[in-house]
């Protein structure tokens, strides 16, 4: 007997209730004001503030010999460090001094977290010099959210405004200084003051310092949570050996406020008095006690004002400390978190850093500061001329990477016969590039028809720069 089959399931689609829930697509965020704090980290935060800018705006202004010390001159493409000229074609070195910043920052991240972030980028240097003048002028933390919530008054406008005018000096100079590694900065300044500066260059001292203005003045703690992309992928760098700023939550928690020199346990209570000065001064307004967030900068103001307050309690120090995960979690001395350092990663990456820096400088310092290019000229590829001899023309690009006159003899190998027809010697001036006309002859009929490989030896008289570069000689049928 056929079974009678079962009509299918039909699942009735009913609308879903109506729901007032507003989905904003973008919310404001509300304004930070870090409170300032002193402390250990803070005097390295502000030690590397000094040295990078002592750096950046001191090194334009180093001369070398008779020009500037640290120069990239796009216009005559030569770039200056110090007594090494280089040219477009050693775009080599500046490709593999990239691959060693990027290899340093996944060891420094593997091993200590968001150091750069905290302490050396320059978006949290120049935020720590312009929440600095914002203090001068408008005071500490409680001051400035009072003077926002003011109306508008002599008095606000002049501390506004003389705010905005120190901001913008700075961040002219900043962007004149940029300018000045690409353009002699002391050239740039009498056009400036001449009023005479290029339209090129004026467009990137205001764009650079724009940028320096709006991200330093405004944006702060904003391009490190949505516009910085270290934030995003630093946690595939992380491991539980890594420092971190971390808040010891076993020994914290319960939080609760309570009278100074109160035993804690005596209250059944933890270490923390949910003061949240940790948060006041953190520059991207977060809570540590939360636990990691991508959000944090290592800077370690939290455990400096932390340590503050357990001062004043009698309480120990290291509330909230520079630790790894797994040092919280089994109660681990410094002596074995720095042991746990030195882990398979961190030793790849130590070994690779290590090998690429010396292969880098050790090619930098050995280099032959000679180059050449050779060009066939089109025009004539192959002729025949008196004296039954055959003859190709070449164009040699000379380019001398020294800082003095050096004189080159030009030379030719590879073929029975082969000679140099035009001057073998050329002149280069310091730090020159020169086109040389070369004629290369050989007798008629010496060699088969086809394409020949030759050699141009190109050296200095006494001198052990030589170079060899590969061409070919036209023999035609």
């Amino acid at each position: 007997m056929t079974p009678t089959p079962h009509p299918p399931k039909v699942i009735p689609i009913v609308a879903a209730p109506a729901d007032d829930t507003e989905v904003f697509l973008y919310a404001a965020s509300k304004k930070i004001h870090p409170r300032s704090v002193s402390g250990l980290f803070a005097r390295w935060r502000w030690s590397l503030v000094f040295l990078t800018q002592i750096v950046f705006y001191g090194l334009p202004w180093l001369e070398w010999g008779q020009r500037q010390a640290i120069l990239f001159d796009l216009e005559a493409r030569r770039f200056y460090l110090l007594g090494i000229v280089l040219y477009p074609q050693d775009f080599i070195y500046l490709t593999g001094l990239l691959v060693i910043s990027a290899l340093s920052l996944f060891l420094f991240t593997a091993v200590a977290g968001r150091l750069w972030c905290g302490y050396a980028c320059p978006q949290t240097v120049y935020t720590e010099i312009f929440l600095w003048i914002e203090r001068r002028f408008e005071g500490d933390r409680m001051a400035r959210i009072r003077l926002d919530d003011a109306p508008w008054s002599l008095q606000k406008l002049g501390r506004r405004g003389g705010k905005h005018l120190v901001w913008l000096l700075v961040a002219l100079w900043t962007g004149f200084t940029f300018v000045g590694y690409f353009t002699p900065i002391q050239t740039l300044a009498l056009e400036v003051v001449n009023r005479q500066l290029g339209p090129w260059e004026t467009f990137w001292v205001v764009f650079y310092g724009f940028a320096t203005y709006g991200n330093a003045g405004f944006m702060r703690e904003q391009v490190c949570k949505y516009m910085c992309p270290y934030a995003r992928f630093q946690s595939a760098m992380f491991d539980k050996d890594t420092l971190i700023v971390t808040y010891d939550e076993a020994r914290g928690e319960p939080r609760g406020k309570r009278l100074r020199k109160t035993d804690p346990a005596a209250i059944r209570q933890g270490a923390c008095v949910d003061c949240e000065l940790c948060v006041q001064v953190c520059p991207t307004g977060i809570d540590i006690r939360k636990g990691l967030q991508y959000e944090c900068i290592g800077c370690g103001a939290c455990a400096d004002v932390c340590d503050t307050v357990m001062d004043k309690l009698s309480y120990p120090r290291g509330l909230i400390r520079y630790a790894t995960q797994n040092a919280i979690k089994n109660g681990w001395s410094q002596a074995q978190i720095l042991r746990r350092i030195l882990r398979p990663r961190v030793l790849i990456y130590s070994a690779i850093l290590l090998t690429l820096t010396g292969a880098l400088f050790s090619h930098l310092m050995l280099r032959t500061p000679l180059r050449v290019d050779v060009v066939r000229d089109r025009a004539a590829l192959s002729r025949i001329v008196p004296g039954g001899m055959l003859e190709n023309v070449y164009r040699l690009q000379v380019m001398n990477a020294t800082e003095t006159t050096q004189v080159y003899r030009i030379g030719a190998t590879g073929l029975d016969g082969l000679k140099v027809a035009s001057d073998e010697l050329v002149t280069v001036g310091p730090a020159e590039s020169r086109w040389v006309p070369v004629r290369l002859q050989l007798p008629y009929g010496s060699v088969a028809s086809g394409s020949h490989p030759v050699y141009f030896e190109i050296g200095a008289n006494g001198d052990s720069a030589h170079v060899s570069e590969k061409s070919v000689f036209l023999v035609p049928r």
